[in-house]
């Protein structure tokens, strides 16, 4: 199974930035999937992610409003959309993807992380 992120590059605040998340060997259709972040120098962070339903989880009220991951069944991708970014969204961007639905506890980040793709860079600047 690969993942391979695609779409980042720099963009000045306030605008706006496409990823895609293409898999090999694994089909997203009903299947959990999710994008994690990662700034240089710090750990991994939560974005959002999309349960086998079709439930969006955000990991905080300000990606709410400006971040939408999707899923192309017929394309075999998924998609973040990013919009009005900021400086502070400046990271390395992960697509994920889980086997099955696992069950979570409320407040948990819904998706385990059975497969990770290849990052793409996201640079927020003017």
């Amino acid at each position: 199974v690969q993942l391979q992120a695609s779409g980042g590059g720099l963009v000045q605040p306030g605008g706006s930035l496409r990823l895609s998340c293409a898999a090999s060997g694994f089909t997203f259709e009903q299947k959990p999937v999710g994008w994690y972040r990662q700034v240089p120098g710090k750990g991994r962070e939560e974005v959002i992610c999309l349960d086998n339903r079709g439930l969006t989880t955000y990991a905080t009220d300000s990606m709410k409003g400006r971040f939408t991951i999707s899923r192309d069944n017929a394309k075999n991708t998924v998609y973040l959309e990013l919009k009005d970014l900021k400086p502070e969204d400046t990271a390395v961007y992960y697509c994920v993807a889980d086997r099955v639905q696992r069950k979570f506890s409320s407040g948990d980040f819904p998706i385990f992380g059975d497969y990770w793709g290849r990052g793409t860079l996201v640079t927020v600047s003017s």
